[in-house]
């Protein structure tokens, strides 16, 4: 499908509720299948890939009702059963990691498939340490499908060169029926959902710096309020801090600070952003952020310990970056190549198309600022949603009109977006 984009020609006002946390939503109803009890979740997420993951806890015997669009009760005894046919991820890589650490110490074996896009990506990451658990699993040459059989795991100290959530918490999952303690130490603190929300289910879990320990666990239901995600939020920032005369208000947005690098990067970049209404909910942060429109924006380094905070943002910081007086580099930034498409290459050639300086480095990019995009191009999202609502983005200063090939993606993560924005341009 191509979206045609157009300049807006008033700023963004009023406010607008973000859609559900993925990442949140992924592990509330993947925790509670396995907790002993029944549970309320609230604001679930709409997006297809969490809903792959309702959908696999179904095949496993796990009982999920919705009570409306949103509203989920789940009734589980804790002990999951054989699904005879594959269980499907489809483009999920959350779905996929997380859930191979819960089946790798089951008794039964398991399959798990996903589209052609999910099928390319990297799970290695995954298969090494859980076979140092006393897994076995089998793959295509390091990628889905996965075929997964059920074993008694031990625990094991592991030291993860990547900064990475998703192999942290299936490593962490794993480590709930492994014997003795599990531990998982990264170079950063990548997004720590999972140690909040074992925590608030009763799991023997700690952490010490870098490093999570858990024990041999049994989960305890609890409701669950899911708070917004800031990854959907951060088009809306970066489009409040670009479109002029904008001034609006995001509501519902989690805080954790394990993914507000976003909130700090815009900072540095004299973004004009602040949070009300903070308080905490099902152990997470959560606020409203108040965007205004901002015309001295200034370029800077973003590397490090700012990168598992902000990976998913990263196409959209670009688009913001080239608004931005001087240079802005980013760098240490190379998984960014092992997501749904390879961003940085995807993002520079496109960019490209509509006159952004941007040039390609082997960890990530460089923008020189400030650039006058130019419409009058078709990109190409590369069935990577958020490369197609990145472009989106963009297309709303372009000098002309631009087309985006393959929009429809954007339906996998987010459903609401164009929606969210027409309402706040009224």
């Amino acid at each position: 499908m191509l979206k045609k984009v157009s300049k807006l020609n008033k700023g963004l006002k009023g406010e607008i509720i973000i859609p559900a946390d993925k990442s949140v939503s992924h592990r509330a109803v993947m925790f509670s299948s396995i907790a002993r009890g029944k549970c309320i979740i609230k604001n679930f997420s709409s997006g297809a890939d969490c809903h792959s993951t309702l959908n696999i806890f179904r095949q496993l015997g796990v009982n999920i009702e919705f009570i409306d669009a949103k509203t989920l009760s789940i009734n589980s005894d804790g002990i999951l059963k054989p699904s005879f046919t594959s269980l499907d991820a489809g483009n999920s890589g959350t779905t996929t990691r997380l859930i191979s650490g819960i089946l790798a110490g089951q008794n039964f074996d398991s399959v798990i498939i996903g589209d052609e896009s999910l099928s390319k990506r990297p799970m290695k990451r995954i298969i090494e340490p859980l076979t140092l658990m006393g897994a076995e699993i089998d793959s295509v040459d390091g990628h889905a499908p996965l075929t997964i059989k059920g074993r008694k795991l031990h625990g094991i100290n592991y030291s993860s060169k990547l900064a990475s959530a998703q192999v942290k918490s299936c490593i962490l999952l794993a480590g709930l029926k492994a014997e003795g303690e599990t531990t998982f130490t990264e170079p950063y603190v990548s997004r720590n959902h999972t140690e909040l929300l074992l925590d608030y289910l009763g799991a023997n879990i700690k952490t010490d710096k870098n490093s999570v320990t858990v024990k041999p666990s049994i989960l305890e239901a609890k409701d669950i309020n899911i708070v917004g995600d800031i990854s959907s939020a951060a088009f809306f920032i970066v489009a409040g801090l670009i479109v002029p005369n904008s001034d609006f208000v995001i509501k519902n947005v989690g805080l954790n600070p394990t993914r507000t690098g976003i909130l700090d990067v815009v900072k540095r970049m004299n973004g004009n952003v602040s949070i009300i209404n903070k308080h905490t909910d099902s152990g997470e942060y959560v606020g409203d952020i108040r965007v205004q429109y901002n015309d001295s924006l200034k370029g800077c380094i973003i590397e490090g310990e700012d990168i598992p905070r902000l990976i998913d943002e990263l196409p959209v910081i670009a688009v913001l970056a080239s608004q931005a007086e001087d240079q802005t580099i980013v760098k240490n930034a190379e998984d960014l190549r092992n997501k749904e498409s390879d961003r940085i290459k995807c993002l520079v050639s496109e960019l490209t198309k509509i006159e952004v300086n941007i040039k390609e480095t082997s960890d990530g990019f460089i923008i020189n600022g400030k650039t006058k995009i130019k419409g009058g191009a078709e990109l190409e999202s590369y069935h990577d949603h958020r490369l197609a609502m990145s472009f989106y983005t963009a297309g709303l200063i372009a000098d002309q009109e631009i087309g985006i090939n393959g929009f429809e993606w954007t339906k996998i993560s987010f459903p609401e977006f164009e929606e969210l924005v027409q309402r706040l341009n009224g």
